[in-house]
Parts: C-alpha cells; sequence; structure tokens
C-alpha cells in the first residue's frame, strides 16, 4: 500500500497496481482539475487540484478491501491519517495543496456506497478534530455541489477516499449535519484549526453563529428529553 506521486506513477511498469493509478490521476487531471459546465462558478471542480499536480503534492495508494471488515479498512484509513500528519513540507509544495487519494478497486458498485461512506462518516470526526478532511468518491455518491445542486462533484471511476487540509472555504461541510452534536464538534475544530488566522471574517462570525445555533439546538433537545 505504497503512496506514489504522480511523477512516480509515470515512471512505473508492469505494476498490479498501476491501470488502477493511471486511471484515477486521469480522472483527478481531466474532472477535478478542470472547469465544468455545471459546476455552477468559475474555475476548476476542485480549485486545488491543479497546484496539487503542478507541485506534485497529490499521493495515491492501493487498498485491497476485498477480505476486510469495515474495522479493518477504518484502521488503515486511520494509519494514512497519522502518515499524512507526519510529513515534512517539500520546498517545492505547499502543505494545503497535499492530498492523498486512497484507491479502493476491490469494492464492487453495489457495496461502495455502503463501504466506503461508512468508513468516511466513522472517521470524519477524529480527522475534522486533526484539521483534516475526508473525502468519499464513487460512482453512485449522491452527494450536491454546493453552488449546483444537480451537480455530482465526488463521483469518481474507482472508489476512493481523500485526504486533506481542512481550509477555510470547508465551513459549508461541518456545518451541514443535522446532529447538533456532531456540527458542535465540527464547528469547535474548525474555529479551533484557524484561531486568529482567519482570511475571511465573514466565515470566522458565520462559524460562531453556527455554533451557537447548535448549542441552542441541542440546548432545546435536553430540555424536551427532561421534560418528557
Amino acid at each position: 500500500m505504497q503512496l506514489y506521486t504522480t511523477l512516480e506513477i509515470e515512471q512505473l511498469q508492469q505494476h498490479e497496481d498501476l491501470p488502477y493509478l493511471i486511471e484515477t490521476i486521469e480522472w483527478v487531471k481531466i474532472f477535478l482539475g478542470r472547469p465544468h459546465p455545471n459546476l455552477g462558478r468559475p474555475g476548476a471542480v476542485c480549485p486545488f487540484v491543479p497546484y496539487s499536480l503542478k507541485s506534485n503534492s497529490i499521493r495515491l495508494a492501493v487498498i485491497r478491501a476485498k477480505d476486510l471488515y469495515p474495522e479493518q479498512v477504518e484502521e488503515i484509513v486511520g494509519g494514512y491519517r497519522d502518515i499524512f500528519l507526519g510529513m515534512k513540507v517539500k520546498e517545492q509544495e505547499l502543505a494545503i495543496n497535499r492530498a492523498f487519494l486512497l484507491i479502493f478497486p476491490d469494492i464492487h458498485i453495489e457495496e461502495a456506497s455502503k463501504l466506503i461512506d461508512s468508513v468516511q462518516q466513522k472517521l470524519k470526526p477524529l480527522f475534522v478534530e486533526s484539521g483534516l478532511m475526508i473525502g468519499e468518491f464513487h460512482k453512485r455518491n449522491q452527494s450536491p455541489g454546493l453552488h449546483n445542486p444537480d451537480f455530482r462533484p465526488l463521483r469518481s471511476p474507482i472508489p476512493l477516499l481523500a485526504i486533506r487540509f481542512m481550509v477555510e472555504l470547508d465551513l459549508p461541510f461541518l456545518e451541514s449535519p443535522a446532529d447538533p452534536r456532531l456540527r458542535i464538534r465540527y464547528l469547535e475544530a474548525y474555529l479551533k484549526c484557524f484561531g486568529n488566522k482567519f482570511t475571511d471574517e465573514t466565515k470566522f462570525k458565520n462559524a460562531h453563529q453556527a455554533l451557537a445555533l447548535a448549542k441552542e439546538q441541542l440546548k432545546g433537545e435536553n430540555l424536551v428529553s427532561y421534560c418528557i
């Protein structure tokens, strides 16, 4: 389960995982790294991908999960979280452009939405509290785009999980859970991550407002439970 940069993939020869690595990096270049007519805003589908490709900051690994239980997959992905956090920043790259793509070619399309999504949901709180984001990608992902609800930006040809550093633009993904307890965890981690380093004052204020609302909702739910 070695990690490969895009440049290293180009130099690989006769590797059993090479087809999956090539297919994924081509999808990154052609889909994530370019504008899309249905995106709803200008720029690439993922605005960081062009810079990540240019600085060779994306690393890919193929994970064989055919005979693994979800708990084993969670442990493996958690290990990559530790590797991600422990990596030093090279001269030619910025930490914000670093990304891991963990590819799961053995997971059938019928199982992808169950396994990939469940692992992502289980690990996301841990990742967010570490200043990271973990995203789930597969052919049947139904998550809508932020600027066009009919667009599906998280669909990939092969199931995968993506790891990257949290950025200020991630606020909408952290204030969306219906469970106020989860929203509080996410928003507190978000505010702790950026502290006094916010470049967008509006996002700073919005995060505090969302956190206050989540706490009020939780307080109300606790009150109702007490009365019942």
